[in-house]
């Protein structure tokens, strides 16, 4: 199948590509929502911008494949081979990357907020906070400030991932340094509650969700 087969194909209404040959395919900026590209070959795709909101990716080979600035929010993208994929600048809100295959990745700017990340291997090695949610609360309670609206405001309001990054010092600001603040962020939060969180909720809806995390971790 070809880029513009499968185009054309979408446009026509049809969802269904599973398995499809795709390698090397130029779909850079495509709208591509809710398509099932379940084990695809995409490797070394071009889906630069390409919107894949809700996609089903489980399985698909998009090794090396170019999804800089990417729309993935709410993709499942389980068990995917992503190995060498440029993901810098890609929304993974929600996404569901569980089991893939992040070996070479690039991460740099991704959005992970609320990403599943169970069993990804290939990840950013990131500092693991024991009681981190407690930690946060406590920051908070002394002094510090939350404020969801940004990542870091001074030394001692942050947003959740700025207090993440700012708990782990050195090493968390290293890593912030090499892939920004919201992959950075989660992948702390990850490594340190096996989960990661909304960081875009309100003030309110994240200093209750710390609490409740922090009671249930304690």
């Amino acid at each position: 199948m070809t880029s513009n087969e499968l185009l054309a194909a979408y446009g026509a209404g049809n969802r269904a590509f599973c398995d499809a040959y795709l390698r090397g395919a130029n779909l850079g900026g495509a709208d591509l929502r809710g398509a099932d590209l379940g084990s695809a070959n995409l490797r070394c795709a071009d889906l630069r911008c390409a919107d894949l909101r809700g996609a089903n990716l489980v399985g698909a080979n998009l090794s090396g494949a170019n999804l800089s600035g990417a729309d993935l929010v709410g993709a499942n993208l389980r068990g995917a081979n992503l190995s060498d994929a440029n993901l810098s600048g890609a929304d993974l809100r929600c996404a569901d990357l569980s089991g893939a295959d992040l070996v070479g990745a690039d991460l740099r700017s991704a959005g992970l907020s609320g990403a599943d990340l169970r069993g990804a291997i290939g990840l950013p090695a990131a500092p693991s906070i024991p009681g981190l949610d407690a930690k946060i609360l406590a920051a908070v309670a002394t002094g510090g400030s939350l404020n969801m609206r940004t990542w870091h405001t001074c030394e001692t309001t942050h947003c959740r991932a700025g207090w993440a990054i700012a708990i782990a010092g050195a090493t968390g600001a290293e890593l912030e340094e090499s892939i920004g603040p919201c992959a950075a962020g989660a992948l702390i939060y990850y490594a340190s509650t096996g989960c990661v969180p909304d960081f875009f909720a309100s003030n309110e809806d994240a200093l209750a969700d710390i609490r409740k995390c922090a009671e249930v971790r304690s």
